[in-house]
């Protein structure tokens, strides 16, 4: 009977542990982001940053990839070059889309921060490293695959 306690709580803490692995930078680096950006998880969204010379674009979705309105939220990036730093506000510019403009550049070591503020949610950020090469950001990726492909759902309940 103990064998089968113990073969039960460790299939229960596997279960509920299996999911938060989905929603690591490492799962993000494995799967193509719909936009071409990369992709990050900051408490209930997903943030996919596209980045240019100059222009940053951020979709923000939830974890069933459902688009999150945006209207009415403050949002900034901080861009770090070595020792430069660049901050550029972002400004929604469609349902989910945040965006902003500035004078930066971009490198394959350059480290984007987004900060977001959404109406009645808390504050989020999210790390980005937009350039660097896909090998290096998913050389320890999972290989987390399920019969639904690579999309993981489940549900938060909201914050009120």
């Amino acid at each position: 009977m103990n064998n089968s306690i113990a073969a039960l709580v460790f299939g229960a803490t596997l279960a509920f542990s299996f999911p938060a692995q989905a929603h690591t930078d490492e799962f993000f680096e494995s799967v193509e982001a719909p936009h071409g950006g990369q992709l990050r998880m900051t408490g209930p969204f997903h943030m996919e940053l596209v980045a240019k010379d100059g222009d940053l674009t951020v979709y923000v979705t939830d974890h069933a990839d459902n688009a999150i309105s945006v209207d009415g939220g403050l949002a900034k990036a901080n861009i770090e070059n070595g020792s430069t730093r660049t901050q550029v506000n972002l400004h929604p510019v469609g349902n989910n889309i945040l965006s902003g403009s500035g004078a930066f550049s971009l490198t394959p070591s350059t480290v984007v921060v987004i900060f977001m503020k959404l109406p009645n949610q808390d504050g989020y950020a999210a790390r980005f490293m937009p350039l660097k090469p896909k090998s290096e950001q998913g050389k320890n990726a999972s290989s987390h695959t399920d019969d639904a492909g690579p999309h993981h759902h489940h549900h938060h309940s909201p914050k009120h």
